[in-house]
């Protein structure tokens, strides 16, 4: 199928499906005319893809695990390495430590605020 029909059954755009084959997590077919072609496995990869993508996770450790994933846009934890579910952890926890660095950054213009506006108010 066309990327444009590919775009609509997978409810993403054409430009991120190229964006995907740019960045080696897909590879459609081509046409005789150099226009892509996506087959149905292809679409179910772009849906992992995306729900991985949507889970926050980089585009460097999709491009790792998507070789061990099952075919399909259902990924069960039976389909995927330790060493992935180590590596999702382990940016889990990074992501953690942001939050939690920014939360203690919030607290202290929330203080700072609080005290400008009780010295505006003098």
């Amino acid at each position: 199928m066309k990327i444009s029909d590919a775009s609509r059954i997978s409810g993403v755009s054409a430009r991120s499906l190229r964006h995907y084959e740019d960045e080696g997590l897909i590879v459609p077919g081509r046409f005789s005319n150099g226009f892509r072609d996506y087959c149905q496995s292809t679409i179910d990869r772009v849906l992992v893809i995306r729900s991985l993508l949507e889970s926050g996770l980089p585009v460097r450790l999709i491009r790792d695990v998507l070789p061990r994933l099952a075919d399909g846009p259902d990924v069960g934890t039976d389909a995927v390495c330790a060493e992935f579910l180590h590596e999702v952890q382990s940016y889990r926890d990074r992501l953690a430590a942001r939050i939690a660095v920014l939360s203690d950054q919030q607290a202290a213009l929330d203080a700072y605020l609080r005290e400008a506006r009780r010295t505006a108010l003098r």
